[in-house]
């Protein structure tokens, strides 16, 4: 984040300026797709975005990456110290935290509701204890609070040109379409943590449980029951992109084309899984830096002219998710 972005936010207190950059730096080291897409923003848009993906990546390092020492309870514990020290800060309007600091502050500028980080911070927890999900409907309760609440978070910061209503199933649905490619993108990785995120009576269907999935791991090899079940996990990932799709419609002009880079580029990882054979055991489907930049790069003089003649959202449009 330049000091440029943050002149064009309005953000000059130099504590809070600082948080913006701490959240700059877990968002760019975390999130490499998402990141690429931030550049096609207003400058003003740029650093809550920030702030709510180094959030979202800051909370998930701490249940993803923590000590080998560090029990459950442990890190239970950190995130509960997480969760009051954040809701004390949006009750106060400020938190003293590194990280903390430049949240609050988007939070409080463009409405984002408590519930949005309640729901978040449960589903962090969730993954201290479950390895597994029965169904389509249990994984989505963990789903709506680590991925479809991002998509609402960040909605007020795009702007929408139709009522906020409408645009919140979309904005979800996208949270959820991402969430879901990288549950395919990443079964290997998440084995080896213990967890599986792909709905047991689904895999049952094909023939294949969390057993299976280990020998294929534990061998570098794609069993054929398996590749016909992550066929079938893709085709249904699909379907949530198509439903998502027509919200890049309902966005502010100079949000579309840094929303539908980052749809057109992780979608594209689903179409590299199905290019390796549904090997996820031995190989991790990314798409590549000149991919990335083409479509960046195509995007840029729609983001361009659309900055040129708009002007950015207002902070706390359709805030009221």
């Amino acid at each position: 984040m330049t000091g440029a972005e943050l002149d064009a936010a309005g953000i000059t207190e130099p504590r809070l300026r600082r948080s913006y950059l701490r959240c700059r730096t877990l968002h760019a080291r975390h999130g490499r797709t998402y990141f690429l897409a931030t550049r096609l923003l207003y400058p003003a848009q740029r650093p809550a975005i920030h702030a709510l993906y180094g959030f979202a990546r800051w909370a998930d390092d701490i249940v993803d990456e923590p000590d080998n020492t560090d029990e459950p309870e442990r890190i239970a514990a950190r995130l509960d110290e997480v969760g009051r020290m954040l809701f004390a800060g949006l009750r106060r309007g400020d938190s003293e935290d590194p990280v903390l600091a430049a949240v609050v502050h988007t939070a409080r500028r463009y409405g984002i509701p408590d519930r949005l980080f309640t729901a978040f911070l449960r589903s962090m927890r969730m993954d201290l204890t479950t390895r597994g999900y029965q169904d389509r409907s249990a994984l989505n309760d963990y789903v709506h609070g680590s991925a479809e609440v991002i998509g609402l978070q960040v909605l007020p910061v795009l702007g929408t040109v139709t009522s906020h209503e409408e645009a919140k199933g979309p904005a979800a649905a996208l949270g959820m379409a991402f969430q879901l490619t990288n549950f395919l993108r990443d079964i290997a990785e998440d084995l080896d943590r213990g967890r599986v995120y792909l709905p047991e009576d689904e895999l049952a269907a094909f023939g294949v449980d969390r057993e299976l999935l280990l020998w294929c791991r534990q061998r570098g090899r794609t069993d054929p029951r398996v590749r016909r079940a992550l066929a079938d996990q893709i085709a249904t990932t699909r379907a949530v992109y198509r439903r998502a799709r027509p919200g890049i419609a309902m966005l502010h002009p100079v949000s579309r084309p840094c929303v539908g880079t980052a749809m057109t580029l992780y979608s594209e990882i689903l179409d590299l899984i199905e290019e390796n054979q549904h090997d996820v055991f031995t190989r991790r489907a990314r798409v590549g830096t000149g991919r990335r930049l083409t479509v960046a790069s195509g995007a840029l003089a729609r983001a361009a002219l659309a900055r040129a003649t708009r002007r950015a959202p207002a902070a706390g449009i359709g805030g009221h998710a």
